[in-house]
């Protein structure tokens, strides 16, 4: 029987419920999507004429919505469904069908040409979509046809229309070529058809754009055509006519983009660098528009200078080895390389006057690439030559990277702003980039500079200017170790000396002076030069970031050497924190910072300190936790629960941090009795659960809560020890009255360090049950609305079996039930959660060997109770490659699975298979290791 589609609301009530994909009926239903207010209306009629252009109606109604009486917008539905036909369901037309269907396709295309453009570019996407598919021997001259058609003296349309028709046709073949849905096998053999093709087409291209007659329409679509078709990979060399035309109508202010775009596929594609005698003749075409650019600059005209500077990056960029490797003409390409510079250095400043200089910076890291790629003797000649332009390049781009003054930044946007900076970045890149071609002798220049420009009284001084060249010296100093450099203690010496008056200024001076924290600490009596400085700027919340984080590099990088300046940093630290100067998340790194601090000093300073920084807000909680509940109050305890935690995270007195950096470190003696942070939490630890205890119910607040412990003992270690008992009855209470994911996380990082130790076995064990045992209750009243918490306990467990799987075999823990909700997680749509899920199920070799009876009494239930859904499941599952461990065979795998559906009555045969299985599965198999098993 016939399936009938409904047809959308379009004929409104009492219409037939179930109608055709007629003519009428596609009509009603594009007015519908067109005019319908309502837009449930619209998405209705949408779907219906989705399904009406892949019907095979589609073949009738197409041709009667190209009716000359009909409106565009329902010939352009006709075209598009003809398009959808023949590039999809291609296989469904009878070879016999082919000549008359291409013959219709020319008829409408011919009719269009002086019609609606866009139905006529959706008839040209059809009838090139049926070449593609008849290429090669169906139609082998397409192409050659298509011109020789559209040539025709005799057609009904102007020559002018039909030309632009052909062109038309001709741009869209190579585009529909790109995206069609070709079989790997036909796409080599239709682009090889193309590339021959090609002859029939760049010779009328050139007529038609040498041609004085041709009008600018035309000769616009003949560049864009060329454009299209070079993306086929057309051997570069075929291109030189057509190249060197596009070259000329550059002239043409009106031709100008489509000149631009197509040199710039035609110089761009990955071949053409085969060409090198092509790419010799493109050099003296691209610096003869060196006149034209200057003329842009000066005049303002950006688009004209950006469009030219796209032309010289392309052809250096992309061809700068080929390039070099002709020794004989390395004038010439210093000549390009000289002009690609100019578009670096042009005036004024990024984004706001121009939007150029920001295409050629990867230019410059291709070159270098390429120059230090070269064998010795090659690679010297061109150092010698091309080291000065680097150099001069520094220059341009510390220049391009100035501020302008105070007064016009004043008046650029947020966007401009942010774009600039985002420019600076990219700055800082190429010079820590350039710094590999130049070494030493860039620092040398950049501190001679910054030297006679703060102690020459000839110049005025200017702020942007010392700022650049600072930011050239830090963006440098962030990643190079420049510990040996013999001008960072003149540069230490000289940052005293700046008059700081501006707030870029005052922040890029900080930010140079913490990426030379690491020097900082190979040299700590030149610490005092600038710890005033940061500290003072600690005070100005405009350079709230700069400051804070270089504080915290100073006492990351130096804080063997900071006792003597602990009692001022504390103070002033102190004293920011108090005035609330800072955001929430510099407040933060500031107490990362003295964590850092805190950790080189003796047990007892650290306690005085820490009494004296944690007292005011230990005060503030105390009240706190006296108030009801309300949000100000909740962001104040959220806040000071944050402030700690990030303390906790850096104050390692056991400097577990410092392991890898090697014995030399350990300066201090390892401190007798209890770790400070410890006696803290201690003292702090009612008050803790009394502000829990007001504020179980809010995620937020226990999550500051978990933190304090979690990055405590993540810091700490075995230190952490003396707080695990009452810190696991805490958590057991948080947890059976308001189950929540922080409290789980912080159960696993419990589990992970102190589950192996047997004195802290049983507090972590009762913990374990407790939590499972809720979070299984949890499981029974529907987890779907809790993915974190199911997650975070997915995770608990599969931590569990990997660090302590004694766990998993206490009598009060139900394992079935365990492994039950573990395949309920499965389910989840939460990718994070049923990945978590997959972590704890493995029977491939991640678990542990004591569980696969576990996992073999669940193949077995389901393969008594759902047995043609195991069968199914089992052949999916193992079909992954690699899965479920790399040592397995598919013929192992596929022997598995048989075995273990073929067995449904003798449990103990199928825990025998799982065993076998995952022996191999380990790599274990035959050896003596499984006589433990």
């Amino acid at each position: 029987m016939e399936r009938r589609e409904e047809q959308p609301g379009a004929a409104g009530a009492g219409a037939a419920p179930a109608l055709d994909f007629t003519v009428e009926n596609v009509e009603k239903a594009l007015h519908q999507l067109y005019y319908d207010p309502n837009i449930e209306n619209k998405n209705l009629a949408q779907k219906w004429l989705m399904q009406a252009q892949v019907s095979p109606q589609a073949w009738h109604f197409s041709w009667q919505l190209l009716q000359p009486d009909k409106v565009p917008e329902i010939q352009y539905f006709g075209a598009s469904a003809l398009h959808i036909k023949i590039s999809r369901y291609w296989s469904d037309i009878p070879t016999d069908q082919y000549e008359s269907l291409k013959a219709q396709l020319f008829t409408q295309i011919t009719r269009f040409a002086s019609g609606s453009k866009i139905v006529l570019t959706r008839l040209c996407v059809a009838l090139a979509s049926l070449a593609l598919s008849m290429m090669p021997d169906a139609w082998p001259c397409a192409v050659a046809d298509m011109v020789r058609l559209f040539q025709a003296e005799d057609s009904p349309v102007d020559g002018q229309g039909r030309c632009l028709a052909l062109l038309e046709l001709l741009t869209v073949l190579p585009e529909e070529f790109q995206t069609s849905r070709l079989p790997q096998y036909r796409k080599g053999l239709v682009r090889t058809s193309l590339a021959v093709e090609c002859g029939a087409v760049f010779p009328l291209l050139e007529q038609l754009l040498q041609q004085p007659s041709s009008p600018s329409c035309v000769r616009q679509k003949v560049l864009k055509c060329f454009s299209s078709w070079v993306q086929l990979e057309v051997p570069l060399q075929d291109c030189e006519a057509l190249i060197q035309a596009a070259f000329a109508a550059l002239q043409d202010s009106e031709l100008f983009d489509s000149s631009v775009e197509a040199i710039v596929n035609a110089i761009s594609q990955p071949d053409a660098q085969r060409y090198v005698n092509t790419l010799l003749k493109l050099i003296p075409l691209v610096l003869g528009l060196q006149e034209q650019l200057r003329q842009a600059v000066q005049n303002g005209d950006m688009e004209t200078s950006h469009g030219i500077c796209r032309i010289a990056v392309a052809l250096g960029e992309n061809h700068s080895r080929a390039l070099l490797d002709q020794v004989e003409h390395w004038q010439s390409f210093l000549a390009l390389v000289n002009m690609i510079m100019f578009c670096t250095g042009i005036p004024g400043h990024y984004p706001v006057n121009e939007t150029t200089s920001s295409l050629t910076l990867t230019f410059w890291y291709t070159l270098q690439d390429d120059i230090l790629s070269f064998e010795a003797e090659k690679q010297a000649v061109y150092q010698q030559v091309y080291r000065p332009v680097y150099f001069q390049l520094v220059d341009v781009l510390l220049h391009k990277a100035q501020f302008p003054s105070d007064e016009e930044y004043g008046f650029w946007s947020s966007d401009e702003k942010e774009q600039f900076r985002i420019y600076r970045v990219d700055i800082s890149d190429t010079l820590m980039y350039v710094y590999e071609m130049l070494g030493a002798e860039l620092l040398s220049n950049l501190y001679d500079k910054l030297g006679r420009l703060l102690t020459s009284s000839e110049e005025p001084y200017s702020w942007q200017h010392t700022e650049a060249l600072l930011y050239g010296f830090q963006s440098i100093a962030e990643t190079i170790d420049v510990n040996y450099s013999d001008v960072v203690p003149g540069l230490i010496g000289l940052i005293p000396r700046i008059s700081i008056s501006n707030v870029q200024l005052a922040d890029t001076v900080m930010f140079t002076i913490g990426a030379l924290s690491e020097w900082l600490a190979d040299h700590p009596v030149m610490i005092n030069s600038v710890l005033p400085l940061v500290l003072h700027a600690l005070g100005n919340p405009e350079l709230s970031v700069s400051s804070v984080s270089t504080l915290k590099k100073i006492c990351r990088e130096c804080k063997y050497d900071l006792p003597p300046y602990a009692a001022n940093i504390v103070a002033v630290s102190q004293d920011v924190l108090m005035k609330q100067i800072h955001k929430t998340s510099q407040c933060m790194w500031l107490m990362q910072a003295l964590g850092f601090l805190l950790s080189a000093l003796q047990v007892e300073e650290i306690l005085k300190n820490l009494h004296s920084l944690i007292s005011p807000y230990i005060q503030q909680l105390e009240k706190l936790a006296e108030e009801i509940p309300n949000p100000s109050n909740k962001l104040a305890i959220v806040h000071i629960l944050g402030l700690l935690s990030n303390l906790f995270t850096t104050l390692d007195i056991s400097h577990h941090e410092d392991d890898h950096e090697g014995p030399e470190l350990r300066k201090l003696p390892v401190p007798q009795g209890p770790n400070p942070v410890v006696v803290v939490l201690q003292q702090v630890f009612q008050l803790i659960q009394k502000v829990l205890s007001k504020w179980l119910n809010d995620a937020q607040v226990v999550e500051a809560v978990c933190a304090i412990f979690e990055k405590s003992v993540k810091t700490l270690l075995d230190d952490f020890a003396p707080m695990v008992p009452q810190l696991c009855e805490m958590l057991g209470r948080m947890y059976s009255t308001i189950p929540q994911a922080s409290a789980l996380d912080l159960t696993r990082q419990l589990v992970h360090i102190f589950a192996h130790e047997p004195a802290h076995f049983p507090p972590i064990e009762a913990l374990f049950l407790l939590v499972t045992s809720v979070t299984l209750t949890l499981f029974q009243q529907g987890p779907r609305d809790h993915p974190d918490i199911v997650d975070s306990f997915m995770q608990l467990l599969a931590q569990a079996l990997k660090r302590k799987p004694d766990l998993f075999l206490c009598e009060r823990l139900d394992v079935k039930a365990v492994f039950q909700c573990a395949v309920l997680a499965l389910k989840f749509p939460e990718a994070p959660t049923v990945k978590a899920s997959c972590g704890f199920f493995a029977i491939g070799g991640q678990a542990s060997r004591s569980l696969m009876d576990c996992f073999a009494d669940i193949l077995f239930a389901l393969n008594k109770h759902c047995f043609s859904l195991l069968s199914m499941w089992i052949k999916e599952a193992l079909q992954p490659p690699g899965f479920p461990s790399a040592r397995l065979s598919p013929e192992q795998k596929d022997t598995f699975s048989q075995q273990i559906l073929r067995e449904r009555v003798n449990k103990r045969r199928v825990k025998e298979m799982v065993k076998e299985f995952t022996l191999l599965c380990r790599g274990l198999h035959g050896t003596d290791y499984t006589a433990d098993y």
